[in-house]
């Protein structure tokens, strides 16, 4: 009965559950759940050490996220804003640094300013270095001082107002400066572009002026054809009475170029009131000689004109023991070639003879008294008999002064760092030019110019008085010798300047394309190419063969 009674009521409790079981297994859960719990704290602790707060770097496993969530919860929150707020002012150093750093390398004239984005980059690396603010703020370990920290937000915030404003304000006139020097550096490329092209284009030519064109090497070979084809028509004739008469006008012509050579003997007999009074003195190279003369024999000069022919071999007194150029070439003909003995002969011009035969003119027409040297690139428009007529005043050339200003001097022709030049010489003195020249040949034998050309080439064997050519030494040789003439009488540049005026050279008496640019070379300049070819004697026949571009 007892039983009965006790398993009735244990009945009627919680309809037959048992309390002590359910508490037990309260407890049993909550230890476990304990356990876990420490656990994971002991892996999270054991696999990512703690750090301080300022390392930047967060591991990437799978409980970085845990991590951070911890350290927030466990962290300053005013420390947070203070990285922020160091951050901001970083960020704006940085950008007043740039600019500043721009500012230096456009070479800005704006020191002012400079200096204010130097002060303003300065003023931000002291905040943190204020007293008040570095231990209270950087180095302190406890919690942070709201206050302090809320002054040092203000500070931080009015330098970046300020940083701002000022970026604003140079941002457009920065832009425009950087656009300022890219187009400088532009204009300095094409600028060396440019040069380059000038250097280029002046080398090419150079070597286009030097070489001997299709056409002129065709016009000869066709001429040394035809004597041969025809030996019988070009016999020599006897010298005429004219070539050695002093009361004609006497032309000394020293080329050997055959189509230039006629047109200036062509310019000149049709443009000369007298032409049967005019006398031609042709001379050239002896490979050049046939073919000129069969030239002239085709095409004899017009109205009653003389003309002589000769090479530079008939004249036996030009050999290499009178004549310093010949025995200085002979010379470096003999050696080795080397950057020393080249120099001085590195034109062409500077070794032919040819070139300077104007030198020993009373040796070669030892009868007369006065004659008129012509260069081959020069075109005759006014009778030339005037030019006998001029008093020289004992003076033995006379030639048109070509300086201006600065331009021509001596000093441009001349080496006076010599002192043999510099003792003689004035830098000063005006220059003036071959192409057309009347001489006084009995004035050059009193005056011994021979002898003072023979002098002064001796000297210059090294080429240190001067570089090359025949105006140097014609410098020198007729130095206070010289009588200027009218500029009229020659108007030069013809080759090399597109500048010079059509009045200018529809008034001068002889126009002389010197320079580059020879009017029967394809470079010639248009605009003067007409001029000349007016006096191409067209109608003979192997110029039109040869293709003469007429």
């Amino acid at each position: 009965m007892a039983v009965a009674v006790r398993g009735s009521r244990g009945a009627s409790n919680f309809g037959g559950f048992n309390p002590r079981s359910f508490f037990s297994y309260r407890i049993f859960i909550s230890a476990l759940f304990s356990l876990l719990f420490i656990a994971t704290l002991s892996v999270i602790f054991t696999t990512n050490p703690s750090t301080p707060h300022h390392d930047s770097a967060l591991p990437t496993t799978g409980n970085a996220y845990v991590r951070r969530t911890f350290l927030t919860l466990n962290s300053d929150p005013l420390k947070t804003r203070l990285d922020l707020i160091y951050k901001q002012a970083s960020d704006h150093i940085t950008l007043v640094n740039a600019y500043a750093a721009y500012a230096r390398k456009l070479k800005l004239e704006m020191s002012k300013q400079l200096k204010m984005f130097d002060d303003l980059a300065q003023n931000f690396a002291d905040i943190q270095m204020k007293p008040n603010y570095h231990g209270t703020l950087f180095e302190s370990t406890g919690p942070l001082d709201e206050d302090v920290l809320r002054q040092f937000e203000k500070e931080v915030k009015d330098r970046v107002k300020t940083a701002r404003m000022m970026i604003v304000e140079s941002k457009e006139n920065y832009d425009n400066q950087l656009k300022i020097q890219k187009l400088k550096d532009t204009i300095f490329a094409v600028n060396e572009l440019l040069i380059k092209a000038k250097k280029n284009g002046a080398f090419a030519s150079s070597i286009a002026a030097r070489s001997i064109p299709k056409s002129l090497h065709c016009l000869s070979m066709r001429l040394v054809e035809e004597k041969i084809s025809h030996p019988e028509k070009y016999t020599e004739d006897e010298p005429k009475a004219e070539f050695e008469d002093p009361s004609l006008y006497h032309y000394a012509i020293f080329s050997d170029n055959i189509i230039a050579v006629s047109v200036v003997v062509r310019s000149v007999v049709m443009n000369a009131e007298e032409p049967w009074k005019h006398v031609f003195h042709i001379v050239t190279d002896r490979m050049n000689l046939a073919a000129m003369k069969v030239w002239f024999k085709m095409r004899p000069v017009e109205r009653g004109a003389h003309i002589e022919i000769k090479a530079v071999g008939d004249f036996t007194f030009l050999n290499s023991s009178y004549v310093p150029l010949l025995r200085q070439q002979e010379l470096v003909n003999s050696q080795k070639p080397s950057s020393d003995n080249s120099v001085k002969f590195k034109n062409p011009k500077d070794t032919s003879l040819l070139n300077h035969l104007r030198f020993y003119l009373p040796e070669m027409f030892p009868k007369l008294q006065k004659i008129v040297f012509l260069e081959d690139d020069v075109v005759v428009q006014k009778d030339l008999t005037g030019l006998w007529k001029i008093d020289l005043d004992g003076r033995v050339n006379g030639a048109v002064e070509t300086c201006f200003g600065s331009f021509h001097r001596f000093t441009h022709y001349l080496n006076f760092s010599n002192p043999l030049i510099k003792e003689k010489l004035n830098p000063k003195a005006c220059a003036w030019s071959y192409g057309i020249n009347i001489f006084d040949l009995d004035a050059w034998k009193s005056e011994k110019c021979t002898e003072e050309y023979n002098y002064w080439q001796n000297l210059n064997e090294d080429g240190s008085l001067w570089s090359g050519g025949t105006l140097p030494p014609g410098l020198i040789t007729f130095y206070s010798k010289t009588k200027s003439l009218d500029r009229s009488w020659h108007v030069l540049g013809l080759g090399y300047n597109p500048s010079i005026s059509m009045d200018a050279i529809n008034n001068a008496a002889v126009i002389h394309y010197n320079g580059n640019m020879k009017p029967w070379l394809d470079i010639a300049m248009n605009q003067y190419k007409g001029f000349w070819t007016k006096y191409v004697d067209s109608d003979m026949e192997f110029v039109q063969v040869c293709n003469f571009g007429l």
